[in-house]
């Protein structure tokens, strides 16, 4: 057997072993749809009216934002994951087994890409009854659902880092988060980053999330209005699609060998 084939074959394993733990604790799960659901409810009907948009526009406005800050926030769930087998002397027992080293990342980030994929399912139903739709094309729609899987597919190797390095459940559940709040908000997920002021402007234009928000609603068919939801005039501002898949691709480049390298370093003691 090949090493890749073997190392196919233990990732797989760990991934399945990952969602039946899911199965076993569903508010797990809960926790990955809930919270969104909620996001969506207070800035659909709390928030919509104060932006300076109609309503109804700023909802499918919102969805591309929502979809993107899901997406972006399970990379939490990644890090708490890591940490508590690490804390469980889980990565123990896998270190005393004959398989590849790299298979308890790559399945622990395989079973939160599922995860993620039945969010965005629940984002996608709870999007519909508070008015957005898909606008764009059939095969526009499945690169938009592609795209986000595959933000949060690069995402979970930061959280898989993080966990890591922080060793703890306890810690791990405030590094997984923390972080989170100024990437997601610092962004055009809720308003557009032509509205914000100075540097945060500038943060925001150049953010991945905001290029996967404005990404996703491109590929959606969602048009963007003018006024606090119009789009800044710079270079990701015009090439969303492609400034979000190389922010996809440089994040796994920087993360995936030091997400290995240290768990290779934890493994070994």
């Amino acid at each position: 057997m090949s090493v890749l084939t073997a190392g196919t074959r233990d990732s797989g394993v760990v991934t399945w072993r990952n969602l039946m733990n899911v199965r076993r604790q569903p508010d797990l799960l809960l926790g990955a749809t809930l919270q969104p659901i909620m996001f969506v409810l207070l800035f659909a009907f709390v928030f919509a009216g104060s932006i300076g948009n109609d309503p109804a526009v700023y909802r499918e406005f919102l969805m591309g934002g929502i979809f993107a800050q899901t997406v972006a926030f399970n990379s939490a769930y990644t890090t708490i994951g890591m940490a508590a087998d690490l804390e469980k002397g889980v990565i123990d027992r896998f270190r005393s087994l004959p398989m590849a080293r790299a298979a308890v990342l790559i399945g622990r980030t395989a079973s939160d890409l599922v995860v993620s994929a039945i969010g965005l399912l629940v984002m996608s139903l709870c999007g519909l009854l508070v008015g957005w739709r898909i606008r764009g094309s059939f095969l526009d729609a499945i690169g938009g659902y592609l795209l986000l899987l595959g933000f949060s597919f690069a995402m979970s190797w930061i959280g898989a880092w993080i966990g890591l390095v922080a060793g703890s459940v306890q810690v791990a559940q405030s590094a997984g988060f923390i972080w989170m709040f100024p990437v997601t908000f610092i962004s055009s997920a809720f308003v557009s980053a032509s509205s914000m002021p100075g540097p945060l402007k500038v943060i925001a234009e150049w953010n991945p999330v905001t290029a996967v928000a404005d990404a996703a609603r491109e590929l959606f068919g969602n048009a963007r209005p003018t006024g606090v939801l119009g789009r800044s005039d710079v270079w990701p501002a015009h090439h969303t699609v492609l400034y979000a898949i190389l922010s996809c691709v440089v994040v796994l480049v920087i993360f995936m060998p030091i997400a290995v390298a240290k768990y290779r370093k934890v493994a070994s003691k």
